[in-house]
């Protein structure tokens, strides 16, 4: 499978008290590589609402491994790859660029609705087989 990676900062705003990255914040960093990778291959996500088609995350499976802090500088990285006739699965990591810590894991499943309703095939069909 071909890999997409994005380095990345984290921003004071993005800690919690404790002073690391809220848990929250990880899923955007998350879903702002699915969509960093998707334009990449040439996905436009106007264009596909425009047309009819709303990918929608489905499960969400992340294992936190360790935490960022502070202006710390992390690689996001992501795969996408074909789970049955209807569902996607983007597999995704952060790394810490300090000492290449892998700080989270997870795999994020979506499918595509078009007038609410789950369809195959889809407009990841191209990208999915130009990734693997």
């Amino acid at each position: 499978m071909k890999s997409f990676e994005l380095e990345m900062q984290v921003r004071d705003y993005e800690c919690d008290i404790q002073g690391i990255v809220n848990n929250a914040v990880y899923q955007n960093y998350l879903e702002h590589t699915r969509h960093e990778f998707l334009h990449a291959m040439g996905c436009d996500f106007n264009q596909l609402r425009l047309a009819g088609w709303e990918p929608v995350v489905i499960r969400a499976d992340i294992q936190y491994r360790a935490s960022l802090r502070p202006r710390e500088r992390f690689r996001s990285t992501v795969t996408l790859r074909r789970s049955g006739r209807l569902r996607f699965i983007f597999e995704q990591k952060l790394i810490r660029l300090a000492d290449h810590c892998v700080l989270l894991e997870g795999e994020i499943t979506g499918v595509f609705t078009k007038n609410g309703r789950p369809v195959a095939p889809d407009p990841f069909e191209k990208i999915v087989a130009s990734s693997g």
